[in-house]
């Protein structure tokens, strides 16, 4: 199996939570997707936050979530802000 934690803004933790929602694998997130994949989530982590959910988009992408494109994020948000 794959460690999630070697992927950029996944920690243990995380990873740890991601493996209890059924994602296993670098290949698994990528193909769920980072929303699909925050509310899986957020099914065994209420306080689930939107730092979480740029974390996860991150580590599609690759990069630290910080660096995440300004217009992404706001997709993001807004996707957070109606499911929360």
């Amino acid at each position: 199996m794959y460690d999630l934690s070697k992927l950029p803004n996944i920690g243990k933790t995380l990873a740890h939570k991601l493996v209890r929602v059924g994602i296993t694998s670098q290949n698994d997130l990528k193909s769920i997707g980072s929303e699909n994949s925050f509310i899986r989530l957020k099914t065994v982590d209420k306080n689930a936050c939107i730092n979480m959910l740029y974390a996860l988009e991150g580590a599609i992408q690759g990069i630290r979530w910080h660096n995440l494109d300004p217009n992404r994020k706001a997709e993001l948000k807004d996707f957070f802000d109606h499911i929360t």
